[in-house]
């Protein structure tokens, strides 16, 4: 329930006109939008489980986050879509979020890298199984991996490795 929550709070917090594009989403895709959320609820509680003091700051957990949340996003629309299609529509959303809830341009280039990698670790997965048969048990265990060697970041101006997880101090 509090997860609930946080999403109405969220929702509460967008201007007119940006709410007017979250439901434009919604009703172009109302599968995707209830699939996304889902993802974000369940990326969030898991992120909160495995790093409670730096899952919803700029911290590891925060990284951590974002790429299991494009794990989750890509498998659930992989379910009911085309890889393709899934690829296009988990980068729109996950780009449209940064534009909804802007951040320092720092932080948004955390989100948006770490973002990128968790749509690559997804793809890089592919070819291995098939989509269907996906479980977000797949991505816990190499993210968090990841994650322990995560690269701090101090400036936009960095050069960041692909698929290498960033945070922030």
């Amino acid at each position: 329930m509090r997860f609930i929550g946080i999403f109405f709070r969220a929702l509460k917090s967008l201007t007119f006109g940006k709410l007017l594009k979250v439901f434009s989403i919604g009703i172009m895709h109302p599968l995707f939008a209830f699939l996304y959320t889902y993802a974000s609820l369940k990326a969030f509680k898991t992120a909160k489980e495995l790093y409670p003091e730096t899952n919803s700051n700029n911290g590891e957990g925060n990284a951590f986050r974002h790429a299991y949340w494009c794990c989750l996003i890509m498998m659930y629309f992989c379910k009911v879509s085309s890889p393709e299609k899934s690829l296009k529509w988990c980068k729109k959303l996950t780009d449209m979020h940064e534009d909804l809830f802007p951040n320092k341009p720092l932080e948004t280039k955390m989100d948006l890298h770490n973002n990128q990698v968790g749509m690559d670790y997804f793809m890089s997965l592919l070819p291995g199984v098939h989509r269907q048969f996906f479980e977000s048990s797949f991505f816990i265990e190499e993210l968090q991996k990841k994650t322990k060697v995560g690269v701090l970041i101090k400036s936009t101006d960095e050069d960041i490795e692909k698929n290498v997880l960033i945070y922030l101090e």
